[in-house]
């Protein structure tokens, strides 16, 4: 178990108030690691605090958008003043609020999601590259998507932005690899979070989602802990530039 500790580790944790992103914090937190939380609102980095503190590490809440530069900038330093260096950096700030046909789609809706979930993370990472380069050590998790790397009808922007992530792990992993800073991609299949409870929690659409996955059932937001924690830690020092789909089997199964 050795392998997977992250006593003396700090941790950068986006979206970090609710769902993927908390339970990320979490684990991260339970394996040894210190947390700086970052969410848009304080609403939500509460409650992930509370959890830190109760796994014994320091929990540093940090409200800041991640689609506004300075404020990245701003809550970057802020981490790395409070935490006195970095070793960590997860980009799991996203999602996407709406449905529609690529005919229909109002393209200020697309841009919105590009900046939600790909710019963010281009942002965060580029703050963080003289940090994690000048230390020559750090692991980059980047949370995209299986929509990055299949179709996703009605939801073409959120899919894009996430295979463009996915494209953006693979050449940063390539950039900074001499510098020992490992990037990867962590690519949830269909989750139950509260952002799409409309789906899972309905009797028709919830069965419908996920009818060509063959464990046959939605993932729960906990089970992206474990991998997270696999891509922080020194059990994955030989892994970089990979997106790990974590799908129950729906992406071989199309």
């Amino acid at each position: 178990m050795s392998l997977f500790d992250l006593t003396g580790k700090t941790a950068f944790v986006t979206g970090a108030s609710r769902g993927i992103g908390r339970v990320i914090a979490v684990a991260l937190a339970q394996a040894g690691a210190d947390v700086a939380l970052v969410a848009r609102t304080t609403e939500g980095l509460a409650d992930t605090a509370t959890d830190v503190k109760a796994a014994g590490r320091e929990a540093v809440v940090i409200p800041a958008d991640v689609t506004d530069q300075r404020a990245v900038a701003r809550a970057v330093a802020t981490a790395i003043g409070r935490l006195g260096h970095v070793d960590i950096v997860v980009n799991n700030a996203g999602g996407s609020n709406f449905m529609a046909g690529f005919r229909d789609l109002r393209l200020d809706g697309w841009e919105k999601l590009m900046r939600l979930n790909l710019t963010s993370a281009v942002y965060v990472c580029h703050a963080f590259a003289p940090h994690l380069l000048d230390r020559r050590s750090g692991s980059v998790i980047n949370v995209a998507s299986i929509t990055g790397v299949a179709a996703a009808p009605l939801i073409s922007p959120y899919g894009a932005a996430k295979a463009g992530l996915i494209s953006l792990t693979k050449t940063l992993a390539v950039e900074w690899a001499a510098d020992n800073v490992r990037v990867n991609a962590l690519c949830p299949g269909w989750t139950a979070t509260d952002l799409n409870r409309n789906l899972w929690d309905d009797q028709v659409a919830g069965p419908a989602t996920i009818a060509n996955v063959p464990m046959k059932r939605w993932a729960a937001a906990g089970e992206m802990a474990g991998p997270a924690v696999f891509l922080a830690s020194d059990a994955s020092s030989y892994l970089t530039g990979q997106a790990i789909i974590v799908d129950g089997g729906q992406t071989i199964n199309t």
